[in-house]
């Protein structure tokens, strides 16, 4: 079974629809991309997914479990996080404090324990405290633990945004362009961090415009465009689909 399929999704805006009955699947395990021209509807589709806005119609089952219309909340305690094209944060905290707020079952989410403690709370703090370490140093991030994020390069906050979703244990992750703006050393370490999360038990769908990366990441690659869905195969297979050519190119004038 695969662990997100999508059929039937639609949103509007004004009158506008944005989505018009998009279909696909996810299979567990691997780095699936999602490419296609500006317009196409790819953000809109994360954010419905995500929760983030409510669809119009049709179905997001996720590990089995409909999320359509389900907040944020739900859905990533499910295990369905994302990330965003632009990098958010706290521009006081620190690496470390980014990545410990993220950790799931955090004691300090109980009022009582947060004002008292416990001896359960005091060594989930140190289990968190050690996954934020681990997390920082899988991410090359271990240099700059206790720096704060205002001082992270453009390239190393996509990262601890990485970092972030990564604490709150996913079993898919949805990456909105990750390396956007990103210098190509960095780009090429957070390439190859990627590549170690479907080993880790984590699977993938990003949203990203280069297609050098997506060709070094993904497989499959499903394409969108006007809100549909128009191919998915292979990078190789979609790039010499002459329909994927006409939405990034336009139709050739008779």
């Amino acid at each position: 079974m695969s662990l997100l399929e999508i059929n039937g999704l639609r949103r509007s805006f004004y009158g506008l629809e944005v989505l018009r009955g998009v279909d696909f699947a996810v299979e567990a395990g691997g780095i699936t991309g999602l490419i296609g021209p500006n317009g196409a509807g790819k953000t809109t589709l994360f954010n419905v997914v995500s929760g983030l806005v409510p669809p119009n119609g049709g179905s997001i089952l996720f590990d089995g479990r409909e999320m359509a219309g389900k907040s944020p909340d739900v859905i990533s305690r499910a295990g369905l996080l994302r990330t965003f094209q632009v990098a958010r944060g706290f521009p006081k905290l620190s690496v470390f404090q980014h990545l410990m707020l993220y950790g799931r079952d955090q004691p300090g989410e109980n009022l009582l324990t947060a004002i008292f403690g416990s001896r359960a709370a005091r060594e989930r703090e140190v289990e968190l405290a050690e996954k934020a370490l681990e997390t920082a140093r899988f991410l090359r991030l271990d240099k700059l633990i206790d720096n704060p994020a205002t001082a992270l390069s453009g390239g190393q906050k996509k990262l601890l945004e990485i970092g972030r979703a990564l604490m709150a244990e996913p079993k898919l992750v949805l990456l909105d362009e990750p390396t956007a703006g990103v210098n190509p050393t960095l780009q090429n370490e957070i390439g190859e961090r990627l590549l170690e999360l479907p080993k880790r038990g984590i699977t993938v769908l990003l949203i990203e415009h280069d297609m050098g990366f997506i060709a070094h990441l993904c497989d499959p690659v499903i394409v969108m465009a006007e809100g549909q869905v128009l191919t998915q195969g292979t990078f190789d297979q979609v790039r010499n689909d002459h329909r994927v050519r006409e939405a990034y190119l336009g139709k050739r004038a008779a």
